[in-house]
């Protein structure tokens, strides 16, 4: 009876988190656009001009004719409020580049970003838990040394620095590993030679990426488990007779992971930050691909589109933080 209303009361409280953190959204969201719009009409040029030199527009009726129609005779608080009300109705404005809403490009890309951000997320998380528990279970081994050793050359070695030697290794000199794209030119010959071609294609960019941050959750992990291993109730488990082992997963790991956790909650944007240099090593057709490509282009809406779906991203990654942090320790109070 107890643990069915302990359980009832978690799930209230997890609710009324969740609605909490929604709210709070809200105003983040709006403070976001309003500053990435005002910086990105302060940067010198626009596509505009972009656009009508590369289509050698000269006749000055046309180009305040398509000023006009791409809303950039308004003045820029006339423009944001125009933005901020398209964004309300899920209008994320058109890409003159792709000649497509910019929301579809988002989403014709959207897919391979995912892919790569959960693979590396996975990698990170599942290698990086792997190592501190390692290192923390063989503290002031060979195993501990070796893994301060990888973990400090993965943190400090740039990840297109790493997916480049990975190339160079992989792909170029033993020929195991395709050098970039998403997928071999033609086709695999579809179904299950499409997804191993796939993955094939993956597993560099996602090493390059993911590695770094298994590096981190490594040493933290480490940190934080040696730290936890001295506390009153892991010494009263094994005082309890329980093996090393249980120990070990049920007690100390379960509430090392708190500080893992937080970081993997803050990182989620920069592991989008950091797919947009993976993607442009290897040639990933993705979110990446596409701001860095926006970016030179002065396509600003689609820049203005991506930065929304980051700063949402985040959002989401740090409520599932604070949910990950209730069912890890019941005792945490979130306000």
């Amino acid at each position: 009876m107890a643990g069915v209303i302990a359980s009832s009361s978690r799930r209230v409280a997890a609710l009324r988190l969740l609605r909490r953190r929604l709210f709070q959204a809200v105003p983040l969201m709006l403070g976001v656009v309003v500053i990435n719009f005002i910086l990105i009409h302060l940067a010198p040029g626009s596509f505009l001009e972009l656009m009508t030199a590369e289509n050698q527009v000269s006749d000055p009726a046309t180009v305040e004719l398509l000023r006009k129609a791409y809303g950039l005779a308004d003045p820029i608080w006339l423009q944001l409020l125009k933005y901020i009300w398209a964004l309300l109705h899920f209008d994320f404005g058109f890409s003159y580049r792709q000649n497509m809403p910019v929301i579809e490009a988002i989403t014709i890309n959207l897919p391979a970003t995912l892919l790569l951000m959960i693979s590396s997320i996975a990698l990170a998380l599942a290698v990086g838990v792997a190592a501190g528990v390692v290192a923390s279970v063989k503290v002031r081994t060979f195993w501990d040394t070796l893994v301060s050793v990888a973990a400090m050359f993965f943190f400090a070695a740039p990840s297109f620095w790493l997916g480049i030697m990975m190339i160079v290794l992989f792909a170029v000199k033993l020929g195991w590993l395709p050098v970039g794209g998403m997928m071999t030119i033609g086709g695999a010959g579809g179904g299950v030679a499409s997804v191993l071609d796939i993955l094939a294609h993956l597993l560099l960019p996602t090493l390059a990426l993911g590695l770094f941050y298994a590096a981190i959750y490594a040493r933290v992990l480490r940190s934080s488990m040696l730290e936890v291993s001295q506390l009153d109730f892991v010494r009263t488990a094994r005082a309890k007779g329980l093996s090393r082992n249980k120990v070990t997963l049920s007690h100390v790991l379960r509430n090392a992971l708190l500080p893992v956790v937080t970081i993997l909650g803050v990182q989620m944007g920069t592991v989008l930050a950091g797919s947009v240099v993976i993607e442009s090593v290897f040639s990933w057709p993705g979110v990446g691909s596409l701001l860095f490509d926006s970016v030179s282009s002065r396509n600003y809406p689609v820049v203005l589109g991506i930065m929304v779906l980051g700063t949402l991203v985040v959002i989401c990654a740090n409520i599932a933080v604070d949910l990950v942090y209730m069912w890890l320790d019941p005792r945490i109070e979130i306000r």
